[in-house]
């Protein structure tokens, strides 16, 4: 399937972003609904011998008593809205349906199923029809890792001059950013469904500003949380249903072009695109080449502080059981959409397998 077949969905999110983008009027100086909060870039991969990650981010201003007072008073009404009680009465969700993907210029489809059981349990399992692999599955149980297929440990010896293989520190270190990155993940799903803190990932919200469309207006809320998580969380002020998350994190890729050179005809969704100094001649020497080199890595590392906007939105809440919940989801990178996804059915209070949370080994 070509991404030409999700024209209709990418018109559908051209006419959002025209919201974001005009017409829009947020108090101070913030504006349009892309409000993203700066994130401080994820720590580079542990290991000896790799280059170092993009600059930190500036720390972010404390949230004050009474940005968090005004942003208590709209949680509990978005709460209230959703459901009140029995959004307050779910101990665990299950949900599936299908994710469009954008893969290049093709858009690969995938069916889910996701499982929750709070306080602490969270499994996504997806599987691609259209392709001959089998299926993958990742989540959480507490501070452990569930991931199928399990992650690989490296047995091969380090190659001469190169970084030795990661040792048990390091193997750790990977684990528990890896069940910090879903949490995270997690984390800006479920503000859709609970607008809520969540035990395992416990947030701090303040009130930033309201903004304004010909849509009505939405309350913008800070939203802190471990590993550095910041982001916007936007409620309908009307209809308390939440409207999107937004955050920034680094590029995707960066793609360095020698002076002169032609943009590429297609760029991936979060890559950006810079210039880096001219190409060596052919004879140049070695020392020239190395500084070349050098060069370029110092244009691509700070590139790599640019940081690119994403954001899910929710929409079509629906009523399962008396909670209001979101059968869509639409998520984007920059100007881009990168997936389509529609819920077919929630399941609330339902029974899960505890065999589902089995953690890695």
């Amino acid at each position: 399937m070509s991404v030409r077949g999700m024209q209709t969905e990418r018109q559908t999110g051209k006419g959002l972003r025209r919201i974001t983008s005009a017409g829009l009027v947020v108090a101070a100086v913030m504006t349009g609904w892309g409000m993203a909060a700066q994130a401080p870039p994820p720590a580079p991969p542990v290991g000896a011998g790799r280059p170092a990650g993009p600059p930190a981010a500036p720390a972010l201003p404390p949230l004050t008593p009474e940005a968090m007072a005004r942003a208590t008073e709209i949680l509990k009404a978005t709460r209230q809205a959703l459901g009140g009680d029995k959004l307050a009465a779910i101990k665990s969700l299950v949900a599936s349906g299908q994710t469009k993907r954008v893969r290049g210029n093709n858009l690969v489809p995938i069916e889910f199923e996701i499982d929750l059981e709070l306080p602490d349990k969270y499994l996504r399992k997806d599987e691609s029809p259209a392709e001959e692999t089998d299926p993958t599955s990742t989540g959480f149980n507490g501070e452990d890792l569930i991931q199928l297929p399990a992650p690989s440990t490296p047995t091969m010896p380090a190659r001469p001059g190169g970084p030795p293989p990661p040792g048990p520190a390091q193997i750790e270190a990977q684990r528990k950013a890896r069940v910090m990155a879903i949490k995270q993940d997690f984390v800006r799903f479920a503000l859709g469904i609970f607008a809520d803190s969540f035990t395992t990932f416990p947030l701090t919200f303040g009130f930033a500003a309201q903004a304004e469309a010909p849509q009505g207006k939405a309350d913008v809320l800070d939203v802190r949380g471990p590993g550095g998580l910041a982001m916007r969380f936007f409620i309908n002020s009307q209809t308390r249903q939440p409207i999107m998350v937004s955050w920034t994190q680094p590029p995707t890729n960066v793609i360095v072009l020698a002076p002169g050179q032609a943009q590429p005809s297609t760029v991936a969704p979060g890559a950006v695109v810079v210039t880096g100094p001219p190409a060596p001649a052919s004879s140049a020497t070695q020392a020239e080449k190395e500084t070349y080199a050098k060069e370029v890595q110092a244009v691509r590392q700070k590139a790599q502080g640019t940081h690119v906007e994403n954001r899910i939105y929710y929409a079509d809440y629906r009523d399962v059981d008396g909670v209001q919940l979101p059968f869509r989801l639409r998520r984007a990178i920059g100007a881009d959409t990168t997936e389509e996804t529609t819920f077919d059915r929630f399941r609330i209070n339902a029974k899960i397998a505890p065999q589902k949370f089995a953690p890695v080994k």
